[in-house]
């Protein structure tokens, strides 16, 4: 594998979806402008983490993929000339959801996505309410600038999932995980404010790439 330059967006976001799709695609074009050729956005980008309650009412944030969003991001990998890895909250039919992350390819293609498999049930992290295990393996994706594979979160404290990864053929492997409950990954302490409409910044401390 040549040289990659590789951007990561950790951002802050609020109740608004719209606004942070706009906020993530600006961060895209901030990242391109300093030469980065594959872009990742942190887990579930386009919402405030809605998995610290239960409430029916956020099954409203789902989206298909490809929908609306990954189209619009699509647009942006073409004009930029980038590679985009999008984490979103995956409706994939009526009473079916996943934690899901495309892969645009760098001419605006749509390279396929990968489903969150491990589901963690927890205090303020009760993702088995809202999302089904990934029922398409693990993949890899064979982009412009690079061959990698993408995990998500919980994923990560399953080993096979990256010896997998890795014998199919990865290069790099990105992990998208939302850590806040595990102050052992933080350097320093991180304030977070869950009240509706705020914005806090909990949803990706931690963007890890590994070479093999």
């Amino acid at each position: 594998m040549s040289k990659v330059k590789v951007g990561m967006v950790q951002m802050s976001c609020t109740d608004n979806k719209q606004d942070n799709l706009n906020k993530a695609i600006e961060k895209i074009k901030e990242a391109a402008a300093k030469g980065a050729q594959i872009v990742c956005l942190q887990e579930l980008f386009t919402s405030l983490y809605f998995c610290d309650v239960e409430d029916y009412d956020n099954f409203k944030l789902a989206e298909p993929i490809p929908g609306p969003s990954t189209d619009a991001l699509q647009k942006v990998a073409k004009e930029l000339g980038v590679v985009i890895i999008a984490s979103l909250f995956e409706k994939r039919t009526e009473g079916l959801y996943h934690n899901t992350t495309a892969v645009l390819d760098a001419d605006g293609s749509y390279l396929g996505k990968y489903r969150k498999m491990h589901i963690p049930d927890d205090p303020a992290y009760y993702e088995k309410f809202y999302f089904t295990p990934g029922d398409l393996g693990y993949k890899v994706f064979k982009t412009k600038f690079a061959t990698f594979g993408v995990l998500i979160c919980w994923d990560q404290w399953y080993p096979e999932a990256a010896r997998i990864t890795s014998l199919m053929g990865a290069e790099i492997l990105f992990i998208l995980p939302l850590l806040a409950g595990l102050p052992i990954r933080m350097k320093k302490p991180i304030t977070t404010n869950i009240m509706p409409g705020k914005r806090y910044n909990a949803v990706m401390l931690l963007r890890m790439v590994f070479p093999w």
